[in-house]
């Protein structure tokens, strides 16, 4: 793949080197070393995966060194954009020597394949313009309102009902291509399952699943989150779940839990009944957090961390220890991040990089400048910022410009999140992100 990046797109017509110019040393081969009796070729990448590696170019032989395989990747994507062609055809690299590491374990790109159908060839390009920026989590946020895209093998109606149309689904063949593409690029896939908000696409194929609205003593038709008060929605939640778990190898799913609207709930007699018997009173929050708290044990039960969205943690549901908090609400971001970290949970930041949000010039030049570590906390508090994400939502984005609208603007995050906190000086990154941008074409 990278012999390819770098000598296979060659498309100057190669001119006569001037008569009398010197024969410069040349480098003959670049020999990777990975050092680990377990390189993790055969594995998926993990948080703990180790990303760092070492690079030495000089004649005849350039080393590539790393611990895992995961660095090695790195390492020659690093080396790949070292080497430049010159007016004459011929491939130049600096002697360089690079010891290089993630400052962040967690670098992750945000698609949305609901509010417009990705076809599989987007992601895939998506996928490989990550690994140009070293990023190593798609956050695939797979379903949502609009649309079911992903076929499920337990319960196929979901899709069936609920996508655009047939064409518009992800198969198994095609949610295991997606990961194992990822995969042989070090990237995780974390796939978002968001509930009990954002589901009315989930409604069509799984009736009785949502709750439905009244208006006074009547209903309205008309359905608002999942129900959190039958057993029957626990009973579809674990088996949807014990499928996620099993096609989804990595260690963590995103189970969402924002924007949850109570009013359907609130006009719902049996909902009050409920709410009355158990004791939650008019606090719908509790409601929310009484079905977070099914759902996160379901997931637990199948051996598999989690992440959810902010409101969950602000909503105060019982979390285990582990739980990954995503912050993304913009508005003082700095402290959320400061009271998760405090109540002990790792954090995730993504609110100063919601790229779907664009506006004319370059809007680079503020997502470079955010440091993610500038919130009160205590030194063990800021480790528990493992690392962000770009988010790229969908109401506007569609394969025809989903990799103009995220490139290069993400490059801008993704330097952000493996470079050294230090590493800040605009001029210099505009000149470099400028060259990626070309390269990337």
């Amino acid at each position: 793949r990278y012999y390819e990046y770098m000598f296979g797109q060659s498309r100057r017509r190669r001119g006569r080197r001037p008569l009398g110019a010197r024969a410069d040393p040349e480098l003959s081969q670049l020999q990777v070393v990975i050092e680990s009796p377990d390189p993790g070729c055969h594995s998926y990448p993990h948080l703990a995966s180790n990303e760092a590696y070492h690079l030495t170019v000089t004649e005849p032989v350039a080393v590539l060194k790393a611990n895992e395989v995961w660095g090695a990747l790195r390492g020659l994507e690093t080396f790949s954009q070292l080497v430049h062609e010159d007016d004459y055809g011929s491939f130049l690299v600096n002697e360089s020597e690079i010891d290089d590491f993630p400052r962040f374990a967690h670098r992750g790109i945000l698609l949305d394949t609901s509010r417009h159908y990705l076809p599989l060839k987007s992601i895939l390009t998506n996928l490989d313009a990550m690994a140009f920026n070293k990023f190593n989590v798609l956050h695939w946020h797979i379903v949502d309102d609009q649309s079911f895209p992903y076929q499920s093998i337990y319960f196929p109606e979901l899709s069936d009902k609920g996508a655009y149309s047939y064409n518009h689904i992800y198969t198994p063949t095609d949610v295991r291509l997606v990961i194992e593409y990822a995969r042989l690029r070090g990237i995780r896939v974390i796939p978002e399952f968001d509930t009990p908000g954002h589901t009315q696409s989930w409604g069509k194929g799984q009736k009785g699943l949502l709750t439905p609205c009244y208006s006074g003593e009547q209903p309205t038709g008309s359905f608002g989150p999942v129900n959190p008060i039958l057993n029957t929605t626990y009973n579809f939640m674990t088996k949807f779940f014990k499928e996620i778990s099993s096609v989804f190898p990595d260690a963590y799913i995103h189970l969402g839990g924002d924007e949850v609207n109570f009013d359907c709930w609130k006009s719902n007699p049996e909902v009050k009944e409920f709410m009355k018997k158990q004791g939650f009173g008019i606090d719908y929050a509790k409601l929310e957090s009484y079905y977070i708290q099914k759902i996160l044990n379901i997931v637990s039960s199948y051996d598999k961390g989690y992440m959810v969205w902010q409101e969950v943690f602000d909503n105060k549901a019982q979390l285990k220890p582990e739980t990954v908090v995503q912050v993304w609400m913009e508005n003082n971001y700095a402290h959320e991040l400061s009271s998760v970290t405090g109540a002990g949970f790792t954090a995730i930041l993504a609110a100063p990089w919601y790229l779907d949000y664009i506006s004319y010039g370059q809007d680079w030049k503020k997502y470079y400048s955010v440091e993610p570590l500038n919130f009160p906390g205590s030194e063990k508090q800021k480790k528990l910022l493992i690392g962000g994400e770009a988010c790229l939502w969908g109401e506007f984005v569609d394969a025809t410009n989903l990799t103009p609208r995220l490139w290069p603007r993400a490059s801008a995050v993704g330097e952000r999140l493996w470079s050294s906190w230090n590493v800040t000086n605009l001029q210099d990154a505009y000149k470099r992100l400028t060259n990626h941008r070309c390269r990337m074409l």
